[in-house]
């Protein structure tokens, strides 16, 4: 009997640690902030509801709210496969930055930022579902602290900021500095100052130049580890379905290059992303295991992984409706 009471003790003890642990975890993520009237008309800022709509029916009829973060967004990614690629596409005005989401073409970012943004909404609401609850998920993961201020500069244009800044929310985990083999980079990030002609606002606004590459410098400041690709076979078994996986780049002045998701296939990680390469069709697609995508160019330097996780369910599930 006191055996057994103490058995018992020890139990209820690891169970409310478990509980705290819980506790602090969901403590530790930040508010999501406030659902934004598109800063443009929905018509230019959203494309494709008829692609939308049929992947939220078919996600309530297969119940995908009810399948982990991951195993969620790589059914979205899936329906996504076939689209072509566009470059780009959230470049649509002169002045006012706004929440972009296009299911009629996008490219490597917005390909895994439209999926994780679907996916997040059908757990973080209730439906019936708007193409405005999807581009909050998209602000929520594109932007400086989740929120579009209307400037340009309230976007992160850097992947490692964008992982920076979802995981110190607790929207992710950058799970690369605890793989096997793990190396820190460090590079003096200047891409999208050297390259400024290429991006619409920054010619229409020179004036933005300046305080962008205050914004790189602080990005060449953060701590970035990446596996080189000489030993991703190796961690391929640490990756899992959903994960964000951007491609390093030997480009002395940027850490990535490309960003697609992890598919887990035959036990083996793949690549889904969306490509520009004419020869596979410029489009989205499932391609190649990772470690065999990276051995196909010298430009690839090795793999970076975030771990996206749910963001804090809305109030609105407590009323068990969606605002209309």
């Amino acid at each position: 009997m006191v055996y057994a009471r103490h058995m018992q003790i020890r139990f209820l003890g690891i169970l409310s640690a478990l509980s705290a642990l819980l506790v602090a975890s969901a403590a530790a993520q930040k508010t999501v902030p406030a659902l934004q009237a598109p800063r443009l008309p929905l018509d230019v800022v959203f494309k494709g509801e008829s692609k939308f709509q049929a992947i939220v029916a078919k996600a309530e009829r297969q119940n995908w709210r009810a399948l982990p973060i991951g195993e969620r967004t790589i059914m979205v990614a899936r329906e996504l496969v076939g689209v072509p690629y566009v470059n780009y596409s959230l470049e649509i005005h002169d002045r006012i930055e706004s929440p972009v989401a296009n299911l009629k073409g996008m490219d490597c970012w917005t390909y895994y930022e439209n999926a994780l943004a679907i996916a997040r909404m059908l757990r973080y609401k209730p439906g019936p579902y708007k193409p405005q609850d999807m581009l909050h998920m998209v602000e929520i993961e594109r932007y400086r602290n989740g929120v579009c201020t209307g400037s340009y500069l309230s976007r992160m244009h850097h992947l490692e900021e964008v992982f920076h800044d979802n995981e110190r929310r607790g929207y992710a985990t950058n799970i690369t500095p605890r793989l096997p083999g793990a190396v820190r980079l460090k590079r003096e990030i200047r891409e999208m100052t050297v390259q400024w002609k290429n991006y619409r606002y920054l010619r229409s606004n020179t004036a933005l130049i300046q305080p962008m590459g205050k914004i790189e410098a602080q990005v060449s400041r953060l701590p970035v580890y990446h596996i080189p690709k000489s030993r991703v076979r190796a961690v391929e078994n640490h990756l899992q379905n959903g994960d964000i996986c951007a491609i390093t780049t030997n480009w002395k002045y940027g850490y990535t290059s490309h960003v697609g998701l992890i598919m887990r296939i035959n036990n083996r990680a793949y690549l889904a992303h969306a490509t520009s390469d004419r020869d596979k069709g410029r489009m989205t697609l499932i391609d190649k295991p990772i470690s065999d995508y990276l051995n196909g160019s010298s430009k690839h330097a090795g793999i970076i992984i975030c771990r996206p996780k749910d963001v804090p369910p809305s109030p609105l599930w407590q009323r068990g409706v969606a605002k209309q």
